[in-house]
Parts: structure tokens; C-alpha cells; sequence
């Protein structure tokens, strides 16, 4: 049994990061064979490339996935702690679990992800939760098949609280066959203090250039038209390393490798600098698309939240990506920190009306055990009905931004990457090199191709369009 340690999670140290080659012991090897899984999966792109990795672990001994969760011989819930939603929605799952192990004895439940990296989640699964066969972290997905091998009916924990490895070649099941993540750099150092992340992903951590674009080369060759490279913070790509590269470096190669689509997520603006913009501009497979998260346009707020910049810094760099022609910004703001008043609330309003952003993620504060912010919560005299009543005023002035947007491509011609099908028969769906969605009249050949398609309807989330010849 292996608890974990919130105190142990916020460690940093110098020592080196070790790596890890992933490579499967045999004896595991056929420990499924003719047994089914089933994944599900809560949270951001991390996690999702997380599940890909969990269903490639599952498939190399032996199980093949199984879309219905009733029928399923294992169950993993892939966990997400950024939110006090994201929390219910997994317990509410573990307990409809419940139902189906009481029914089948033999049915092994197991629980990873971020929630798994919190004393209290754990706690709580103990005392609770006692049908979840084995619970493990962020920073052991390797251990998978150990852990299912020596599943017992009592609960194992086996979660370490730990600054964190890297860990190459672990198998991998891609959700598609035309988009992919890569991962580049793992962890957090920034400490945000509403953020929880730091603790359950461990200390920054770069993996090689090398490493990385062997991936995106297999990718390329693999047919794939696009890949994100992913990270809690990837600005901060190399700053741990000592081999004088950085993101800007490694935009540069990955786009020089000719894949047609390369994207990033996620960026903090205290890292970003003018040379990636300069990249970003100068290189059209890069894509014309940022995520920036603001969080809060008061300063006064920006400092409580540990974001190292002021809203003026933060224009100034807003500015800079505006020369980036026919670029796309989105961005992430919370309503309601601990202590935020109508003056705080109306800077970020004052923000958005300066920034008129492409679209946000915009979430009431949401405590987090263990984080510096959750020690502010507890004297927050702000009602919940004025933080909704903020949220909803927030969301009425992006929405209107994000329309105005939308309408400036109405009759343009949008290169899109084809998707899947519409939820409307006879249509397709996909994205513009600025991450718009777009539908438009298809079918089923036209998925994993980059077509041209001319814009003529615009709405807040979506834009309607026509297959261009």
C-alpha cells in the first residue's frame, strides 16, 4: 500500500530526472486474453493521451476494448481534480459501479489520474468506496499490469507522491488515425495557488527533442495530419533541460518535419516569448491558434493567484500574437476567487472587452485541499448566487465576442480537417487552422482529409459551410 503525500508532492529538488524504457515484462503478457475493457475519462488533453496509453497497456496483454461498461471485464476511471465537478462526477460513477460489482464478484474497478494523487480522494475511496480493486497515480500508468495481476478483492493503493520520471515508449491506442497528442514536457512548477495540478503531476519535466520528434516522424509517415504537443505548461519546454533548446526550437523542428498541422496546449503567459511568436508567424504549419489563459483581469486578484504577471504584461503579449495574421486567441478565467470584489470582477470585464477573444473556459473558483488559494475560501464571504450572476454577465459578453469573430469568415474559403460525422444526417464536421468547428454537407470519405470548405453561416460555437471542389 502506497498513500499519497500532498507534502511529499510539493517537493522540488536538483536531482536528475530519471527515464525510464518502458518495456513489458512477459509474464504479463497474456493476462486478459479474452477479457474486455473499458476506459472512461474526465478532464484535459493530459488525460486523454494518458487513456491512450492506458488502453495501449490494456491491449498489449490481451484485452480488447468494450464500448459498453456493463459488460466489461475491467473498468478505469481516469481521473481529473482541477474542479469540485469534476470530482462528484467520478464518485457519482464509482457509485454506479457499485451496482454492477454487486451483481459480478469477479469485475475488477480501478481508479488513476489526478484524483488518485490526493490524500482525501483516497481517504474517501477506503472508507467509501471499497468494491475499487486498486487505485494508482499520475506517475506509475507502466504499472498497470502488475497491478491488475495482483488484484485482490481488498483495495490496493499504489500511488507515488513524487517529483516524477519520464517514461518513453509505453504502448499507446491513438483515438484516431489522422490526429494525434504528443506529449513534450510533464508537471508543473508555476504553483498557481487555486491549482492543484503541481501536486498531482510533479515537478517540470522536458523530454529530449529527440525522443520527441521520432514520435511526430513515425506520425508523419503514419499518415497523421496533425499533431498537438501537450504539457501542463508547454512554454516552459526545456527551461529543466541543460541543452540549450526551447519551445521556439522545438516548434521549429516539429514544423520542419512537414507534418501539415502542429498545435500546442497549454501556455502560461509568463513563459511566452517573442521568438515563438515570431516562429508562430513565420512558419504556416504552425497553426494561428493560442490558448492564453487570463484567469482574472485584476491585478490585485493575479497576485493572490500566484500568475507572476499583470493584466498590462499580459496585453502587451496579447498584442504581440494580434500581428500574427488571422490568429485565433482563447483563454481560461475563473469567477469568484477568494476575496474578488465587483471592482476585480469588473477588470476582467474591462479585459475580455480589450481582448474580445475567439472564445473562453470560464468556471466559477472551485477549492482545492492542500492549495494556498483554499485557505482564502474559508473567510470568502461572496454568495454563490453572486459568483453565478457574474459568471453568467461573463459569458454574455465572450459569447457575443465569439460571434463577432465567427462572422468575419462568412464567405471566406477555411482549409478544415475532417473529423467524424455531424449529429445532422448528410453532414460532416471538422476544424479550421484557427480551431473553428465547422459543419458542412459530406461523408464518411471525407474524414482524416484537409478540405476547402466556404463559410456561410456563422453562430457563437460553430460556423456552417460548403465543400469547395
Amino acid at each position: 500500500m502506497q498513500l499519497p503525500d500532498l507534502n511529499l508532492a510539493r517537493r522540488r529538488t536538483r536531482e536528475e530526472v530519471k527515464k525510464i524504457d518502458y518495456k513489458l515484462d512477459s509474464k504479463y503478457k497474456n493476462i486478459g486474453k479474452g477479457k474486455t475493457y473499458f476506459v472512461k475519462t474526465y478532464g484535459c488533453q493530459m488525460n486523454e493521451h494518458d487513456s491512450e496509453n492506458i488502453e495501449g497497456l490494456l491491449e498489449s496483454v490481451g484485452f480488447t476494448k468494450n464500448n459498453e461498461m456493463e459488460d466489461a471485464d475491467i473498468i478505469i476511471l481516469n481521473t481529473c481534480s482541477i474542479r469540485e465537478n469534476a470530482h462528484n462526477k467520478a464518485f457519482g460513477m464509482l457509485g454506479r459501479i457499485k451496482h454492477l460489482k454487486e451483481k459480478r464478484k469477479d469485475l475488477i474497478v480501478a481508479l488513476c489520474g489526478c484524483m488518485a494523487q490526493e490524500e482525501v480522494v483516497v481517504n474517501e475511496i477506503l472508507k467509501k468506496h471499497k468494491h475499487v480493486n486498486f487505485v494508482f497515480g499520475t506517475h506509475n500508468l507502466y504499472d498497470l499490469p502488475r497491478l491488475i495481476s495482483e488484484s485482490t478483492k481488498k483495495t490496493n493503493v499504489c500511488v507515488y507522491s513524487m517529483e516524477g520520471e519520464l517514461v518513453e515508449n509505453l504502448p499507446v491506442k491513438r483515438v484516431n488515425n489522422f490526429k494525434a497528442y504528443v506529449n513534450i514536457i510533464y508537471g508543473c512548477d508555476k504553483f498557481c495557488t487555486y491549482c492543484i495540478v503541481p501536486y498531482t503531476r510533479g515537478k517540470q519535466r522536458s523530454r529530449k527533442m529527440k525522443d520527441i520528434l521520432h514520435e511526430v516522424n513515425e506520425l508523419k509517415e503514419l499518415g497523421y495530419q496533425e499533431v498537438t504537443l501537450l504539457g501542463q505548461n508547454v512554454n516552459a519546454y526545456g527551461k529543466d533541460l541543460d541543452e540549450g533548446y526551447d519551445l521556439s526550437d522545438l516548434l521549429v523542428e516539429v514544423a520542419n518535419t512537414k507534418i501539415p498541422r502542429v498545435r500546442f496546449i497549454t501556455s502560461h503567459p509568463w513563459d511566452f516569448t517573442d521568438k515563438m511568436v515570431e516562429v508562430i508567424k513565420n512558419y504556416p504549419n504552425i497553426m494561428p491558434y493560442v490558448h492564453l489563459p487570463l484567469q482574472s483581469g485584476s491585478d490585485r486578484i493575479l497576485k493572490l493567484m500566484g500568475r507572476r504577471y499583470t493584466s498590462e504584461e499580459y496585453k502587451t503579449l496579447f498584442n504581440k500574437l494580434k500581428q500574427i495574421p488571422n490568429i485565433a486567441i482563447t483563454t481560461d478565467i475563473i469567477v469568484g476567487f477568494p476575496g474578488e470584489t465587483e471592482e476585480d470582477f469588473n477588470e476582467t470585464l474591462n479585459m475580455v472587452n480589450y481582448c474580445k477573444y475567439d472564445s473562453a473556459f470560464t468556471f466559477i473558483y472551485s477549492p482545492r485541499v492542500g492549495t494556498p488559494a483554499a485557505k482564502l475560501y474559508e473567510s470568502d464571504n461572496t454568495s454563490l448566487e453572486v459568483k453565478e450572476e457574474r459568471l453568467y454577465k461573463l459569458n454574455d459578453l465572450i459569447n457575443s465576442y465569439s460571434l463577432a469573430n465567427n462572422q468575419k469568415y462568412l464567405g471566406k474559403i477555411e482549409k478544415v480537417l475532417v473529423e467524424g460525422l455531424s449529429s445532422k444526417e448528410g453532414e460532416v464536421f471538422g476544424y479550421t487552422e484557427t480551431n473553428k468547428l465547422v459543419n458542412f454537407k459530406g461523408d464518411s470519405s471525407l474524414i482524416g482529409k484537409i478540405v476547402n470548405v466556404k463559410i456561410l453561416d456563422a453562430k457563437s460555437f460553430s460556423l456552417d459551410g460548403e465543400l469547395v471542389e
